[in-house]
């Protein structure tokens, strides 16, 4: 049992102590509980006497008897103390030995108690925009450009913007063809961006049949070091050019679509983009109100969690500038500020216990629909949805940090609803100006 604590904040130090009779009888308990199924030599399975399993297994039961000793004294510490731990808790059995008393020390930091947070009392701007009836139009033409055919046009037409080239090209560098910079019939679409920038405005205006070197440089950052800002040729030649010939804007593209005629087809654009125009709002609210909640609410953090955290973002930024070069040895970007990073790691913790805490309490719940609709609306953006699917299903880990992540949300739209709202009308880009939520 814990006999003697030590209390700063939120970080416990607490010793305890096991008695050595009561920690033999519950080996005792793990060897008879394994013995059940263990077999050795000369006896039935089951009937292996405990004197023998303890010549044995003494030491492992011995393990797992501290171990559930250790859980046991916990537990109900934690439960006389009514507190809550933010972590697993550092053990240390150091001097112990077999066939006497255990003395061990726990520490261990718990989770704060939220401090009352009156809702009412905050206000955030809620951003109006009236649809803007180009992102119809432009919706409008995107649609038409995906059921556009590209056709193949005479040998006197001169190859535009957005048209598709069937090119040759093999490229040089120092009069040397490199490895990789060539291809036969090759559809490029012009001004795609596919290509080094230069490419392929140089095709622009060349017809069918036409022979003839693009100048370019590749960027700095190119893939292939050995390219990487160096002057290159390459050798064209143009077998066709083929135009987008878009379909008419009727009432058969829209039932192509899905939609009954094209005033049905710009009511549900409008109804989509309507839909956009709010999501983007309530981002801007969601992100406001955790400025509000991160400034204002005041509450001591686990220095267990922040840790954890700090060391996780440490890990992701070393991670993603681990190959990252630059021309004086390190790259500007590669730069880690502890401070600042200390500090948007208290940040993320604070908002995690808010979030996670007022949620519990006003049971906010993530269905089994709201998991599913977030997997459909990741899957959907990849090219084989299946596979998204597929990892969902086997890694059980991810869908606990999906779900989370939704806990997260739907507390913070159930905090808005209890906030004044001003609205304020901006211009339809402003609301796309932000980055998601924080």
């Amino acid at each position: 049992m814990i006999t003697k604590d030590k209390i700063k904040d939120l970080h416990y130090s607490v010793n305890g102590k096991i008695a050595a009779d009561d920690l033999q009888k519950m080996a005792d308990e793990v060897l008879t509980e394994h013995g059940k199924t263990i077999k050795m030599a000369g006896f039935r399975p089951g009937h292996v006497p405990l004197s023998v399993l303890r010549q044995k297994y003494n030491v492992s039961a011995y393990g797992e008897a501290i171990d559930k000793a250790l859980n046991q004294d916990l537990d109900a510490y934690v439960k006389d103390k009514k507190i809550r731990l933010a972590g697993a808790p550092k053990t240390d059995l150091s001097g112990w030995e077999m066939g006497k008393d255990v003395e061990y020390s726990m520490e261990f930091d718990i989770l704060p108690t939220l401090p009352e947070i009156d809702l009412e009392k905050i206000t955030v701007t809620k951003k109006v925009a009236k649809l803007d009836e180009k992102e119809v139009t432009t919706a409008l033409e995107n649609i038409r450009k995906a059921r556009s055919t590209a056709e193949k046009q005479d040998e006197k037409y001169k190859a535009k913007d957005g048209d598709v080239a069937v090119i040759d090209f093999k490229g040089f560098m120092d009069g040397v063809a490199f490895e990789g910079g060539e291809a036969k019939k090759h559809h490029l679409i012009l001004g795609s961006g596919s290509f080094i920038p230069g490419f392929e405005d140089q095709i622009i205006g060349h017809k069918t049949g036409d022979e003839f070197d693009v100048n370019v440089k590749f960027p700095k950052e190119y893939h292939a070091k050995n390219l990487a800002g160096k002057d290159a040729k390459f050798e064209v030649k143009v077998h066709e050019v083929r135009k987008h010939i878009l379909p008419e804007l009727n009432d058969e593209l829209a039932k192509q679509v899905g939609q009954e005629s094209v005033e049905k087809l710009k009511e549900h654009i409008r109804t989509i983009i309507s839909g956009q125009y709010d999501e983007a709002a309530q981002r801007d609210m969601r992100n406001e109100l955790l400025d509000i909640l991160a400034d204002k609410v005041k509450m001591n953090l686990p220095e267990t969690l922040v840790e954890q955290e700090y060391n996780m973002a440490k890990q992701e930024h070393d991670a993603q500038h681990e190959h990252c070069e630059h021309k004086d040895g390190k790259c500007k970007d590669c730069k880690w500020d502890e401070k600042q990073e200390r500090k948007d790691a208290e940040r993320r913790v604070k908002l995690g216990l808010i979030l996670a805490e007022w949620g519990t309490q006003n049971k906010v719940d993530v269905t089994r629909d709201d998991l599913q609709q977030a997997i459909w609306a990741e899957a959907s953006r990849y090219p084989d949805p299946k596979q998204i699917f597929e990892f969902y299903n086997k890694n059980q880990n991810a869908v606990a940090m999906l779900r989370g992540m939704l806990f997260e949300r739907k507390s913070l739209d159930a905090m808005l609803t209890h906030v004044k709202q001003k609205e304020k009308s901006v211009p339809a880009d402003e609301l796309f100006k932000q980055a998601s939520v924080r």
